[in-house]
């Protein structure tokens, strides 16, 4: 540093660039001319300049002088900051991967038993691996769109720097936008691929949370875009084809970023890539998000990874927007389309790069030496092409994004309401806001079952309404997941035509249903949503039961009082006081305490008016819908008239025998096509059925029951009968009869009970 003592002299009116200059004699800082005039002027000549020199550490080569020989590249790999992790990443477990860990802390298990013991146990692991293959497998061939998104931003995905340097033989970085910039987010550099040179770029994430906030999450700034430029132009001024990488959540949207034009180098690098001359090819390896990715994205081939996304917007940034929750990200991520195999379809993406079972991030090197084969794939039909077939070709590409056709006349019913109404999300609940809503119900159900209340049959309805809503929603997606929806289309189209023309349903078409009912219910466990609709049909089938049983509650009710009521107008008739009246009089001048007192003349009297009231009952009951089973005068004494252990158990075998005999005659071809004719005819028929098909169902009936009867008879289940009747008769009349003159000692006893059966209109 130079320094100048006693120096009497002032530099007024020198400028800044007089002062930088230096003189002949190695004085720095002072100009010439002030040192001419310091020199006349001066008194005293004794003037000196010193300078010290700092010494510094001599500059390092770039690269050392033994590079690691195990690190593919040789020595230019080393010109990168970008080195093999020291600690192994820690194992990420997404969310829907959950499943799949049971099975692996089970093959691990056994794996320790068998080395701990001493045992074979190979069968075992085999099977496991097995089964565990086998549900990756089904797991990632139904990924759901915001599957595949969480797996793109998955912390262990490859980045572009891994995919380079495994399918590189040589690679240099190349830094620095040339305006004092080096955007870490954005790598560039020249690389090397079966001898051919290619110009690299991407975005470039970390592995841990040190790198990811050294290269800012690999979002750009407009430093990175326009060291993306500089390489732009020095590939096409050489003739480099350019591969480009994209894996970004979108550019760096901060204050600073837009000060310094961040939407200007994203446009100007959109521009640019549309008029080079040398052919691009580029690699959606994770998210490829906004025009942040589009940047680096105009090119004339976009190849996507299997699990990668390129959207316009992320899927909670769209569902904040449209459904002002996050939560409906789900939905979002389906409806944006923004998965390989949709972007293909929709031809916006030329080509899908497959990723091994588990993600990239589960066999890296095989997804890279895939990427390196559709590199040169892609390459050697692009090196054919001359400059302005290679500049049409590009333009093309984006030209027919969108799929329309200028020209064409539009059906005026069609200018309104063009777009077709989506059916509103209102009806959709979160499945912890429906088990809340459950919850809820059954309390109310409790504290009406603990009041002696009616419990809340409206919120019930309601409830169940949104639970079979949910559900009817969940099967569509397991069979859209499991690949059965078209399968459920074509029959639905075939049934409604069978139904169309009034057609008899076929018995191979009714087994054509049953066979993929069947089909399906094996395999709906295996659907991704699996657990969550199984809760939803526990929860229905738990709700309906509750309604079942409050709605039969309430019409016993309403039933109880319809009865008591009519037998209320029984009672209280003249004719029934007046006999009533008669008889109690009767029985008070006989002076009898007990009806076994009585004579035999007022006996028979009291049974005659009893059964008068009992046929008049039975009426009431029968008008009421309601089917008398039977009638008994003293229940007590028949059970004391008939054995219960030997007859109950013969009734019994003979019923069970019945019933079987029932089944099989059912299961038989031709009584079971006809059932299912008699269900399609009253089907068909509905509430209000005409002449021709009343006639049809009673003749399909008869036709039921004689060929029943026929079974029966054919069988010795009759005999069987008769004689168990016999049996029951000869018991009884051995004790007496029923026609009023048993001895009873509690008058109360003589009461009538009738058993209704619950057969009602």
């Amino acid at each position: 540093m130079a320094s100048i003592s006693h120096s009497p002299v002032t530099f007024a009116g020198t400028s800044a660039s007089d002062l930088l200059r230096s003189s002949s004699n190695g004085v720095r800082g002072v100009p010439l001319k002030a040192l001419g005039r310091a020199r006349l002027g001066a008194r005293r000549k004794d003037f000196s300049v010193s300078a010290k020199i700092r010494k510094v550490k001599k500059h390092d080569h770039p690269w050392p002088q033994d590079p690691d020989p195990n690190v593919k590249g040789g020595v230019l790999t080393h010109l990168s900051s970008f080195k093999p992790l020291k600690e192994k990443p820690k194992p990420v477990t997404l969310e829907f991967e959950k499943p799949l860990v049971a099975l692996e802390r089970k093959i691990i298990d056994v794996r320790k038993m068998a080395n701990e013991t001493g045992l074979d146990f190979s069968d075992q692991i085999i099977s496991l691996e097995n089964k565990y293959q086998q549900a990756l497998k089904d797991l990632y061939t139904h990924l759901t769109p915001i599957q595949r998104v969480n797996i793109a931003r998955h912390p262990n995905r490859p980045t572009f720097l891994d995919h380079v340097f495994s399918i590189t033989d040589k690679f240099v970085e190349l830094h620095g936008d040339r305006a004092g910039y080096d955007d870490p987010a954005v790598v560039t550099g020249i690389g090397t691929i079966d001898g051919k040179r290619y110009m690299f770029m991407g975005h470039q994430k970390g592995r841990n949370t040190k790198e990811n906030i050294q290269r800012n999450f690999g979002m750009p700034t407009p430093h990175g875009y326009r060291k993306a430029l500089r390489m732009m132009y020095y590939a096409d001024h050489h003739g480099f084809p350019i591969i480009t990488f994209i894996d970004t959540p979108g550019a760096f949207a901060d204050l600073k970023s837009e000060e310094l034009g961040q939407g200007e180098a994203i446009a100007h690098n959109l521009r640019t890539m549309f008029g080079l001359k040398v052919p691009i090819v580029s690699i959606v390896i994770g998210e490829g998000g906004s025009g942040g990715a589009l940047a680096i994205g105009c090119a004339n081939k976009l190849l996507m990874l299997e699990n990668a996304v390129f959207y316009v917007a992320s899927p909670e940034a769209c569902a904040a927007i449209l459904w002002k929750s996050a939560k409906a990200s789900p939905k979002a991520a389906e409806k944006l389309r923004i998965t390989a195999s949709e972007l293909c379809r929709l031809q916006i993406a030329d080509g899908i790069i497959p990723e091994p079972l588990g993600g990239a991030h589960a066999d890296p090197s095989w997804t890279s030496q895939h990427i390196k084969n559709a590199i040169n794939e892609a390459m050697d039909e692009l090196l054919k092409m001359d400059t302005q077939e290679l500049l049409k070709h590009r333009m093309l590409k984006f030209r027919k994004v969108g799929g329309f056709q200028e020209g064409l006349p539009v059906d005026p019913k069609k200018k309104v309401n063009m777009k077709k109404k989506e059916e509103p999300i209102v009806g959709r609940t979160q499945h912890a806001d429906l088990e809340g809503e459950v919850e809820k119900v059954k309390q109310q159900i409790l504290k009406a079952k603990e009041s002696s209340s009616e419990p809340p049959l409206l919120r019930l309805n309601e409830t169940i309404e949104k639970l079979r809503k949910e559900v009817d929603h969940g099967f569509s997606e397991a069979a859209k997941a499991l690949g059965f929806e078209d399968k459920f289309a074509a029959l639905r189209e075939e049934f409604l035509k069978v139904n169309s023309e009034e057609q008899l349903i076929d018995p191979a078409f009714k087994n054509k249903i049953d066979k993929l009912r069947n089909e399906f219910n094996q395999n709906l466990p295996k659907a991704p949503n699996y657990e969550s609709l199984k809760s939803k049909l526990d929860m229905l089938k738990e709700l309906s039961k509750a309604k079942n049983l409050a709605e039969k509650n309430q019409k016993a009710a309403l039933l109880k009082q319809e009865i008591n009521q009519r037998f209320k107008e029984i009672m209280e008739r003249q004719d029934v006081k007046e006999k009533f009246g008669a008889l109690k009089t009767e029985i008070q001048s006989s002076g009898a305490s007990k009806f076994g007192d009585l004579d035999s003349n007022l006996r028979e009297k009291i049974v005659k008016l009893k059964k008068e009231l009992e046929f008049e009952f039975a009426d009431v009951l029968q008008s009421l819908g309601l089917e008398v089973d039977v009638m008994k005068s003293n229940a007590t004494q028949l059970e004391e008239l008939i054995p219960p252990s030997e007859v109950k158990a013969k009734i019994k075998e003979l019923n069970k025998e019945i019933q079987e005999g029932i089944e099989n005659v059912v299961s038989s071809s031709d009584l079971k096509y006809k059932i299912e004719l008699l269900k399609l005819e009253t089907s068909k028929a509905g509430k209000k059925p005409d002449l021709a098909s009343k006639k049809k169902i009673a003749a399909l009936e008869q036709q039921i029951k004689q060929s029943l009867v026929a079974a029966l008879d054919s069988s010795n289940l009759k005999e069987k009968h008769e004689k168990l009747k016999a049996e029951i008769s000869e018991s009884i009349g051995s004790f007496g009869g029923l026609d009023g003159s048993l001895k009873t000692e509690n008058p109360d006893e003589g009461r009538v009970k009738i058993n209704v059966g619950a057969n009602r209109c």
